[in-house]
């Protein structure tokens, strides 16, 4: 079994910024895609950025320039910088991961999700 642990989210003022972790651990054999997902009160889930296992990057429109999603392999943790947080970046905000376990099967697990609210 596979869990990811998220931390990072809070409160935080137009303008400033938050990084969030996320760390898996369990029976993983691989990792594949790590990815930030997001979802507002009222709206549907979004995918923010992910990061592919060579390194390779893709972010929705309406971050990129401002949010930079990062990975530590040896340590099997996602990390998104957030700059420039603007009031409608408020979400909910989701790790998923895409691994291969030792049965060679590829997999997907969520994290239980970390607030993040833009303030004044």
């Amino acid at each position: 079994q596979v869990q990811l642990t998220e931390s990072g989210g809070g409160l935080v003022k137009p303008g400033g910024s938050l990084r969030l972790s996320c760390a898996a651990s369990g029976s993983i054999f691989s990792i594949n895609l790590m990815a930030w997902y997001r979802q507002a009160p009222g709206k549907q889930r979004e995918m923010v950025a992910h990061i592919g296992a060579g390194g390779s990057t893709n972010y929705a429109d309406s971050v990129k320039g401002r949010f930079t999603i990062s990975r530590d392999n040896a340590k099997n943790t996602v990390y998104l910088q957030m700059n420039s947080l603007k009031p409608e970046d408020t979400a909910v905000y989701y790790c998923y991961v895409q691994y291969r376990d030792y049965g060679a099967r590829l997999l997907g697990v969520w994290g239980q999700g970390t607030l993040i609210t833009v303030s004044s």
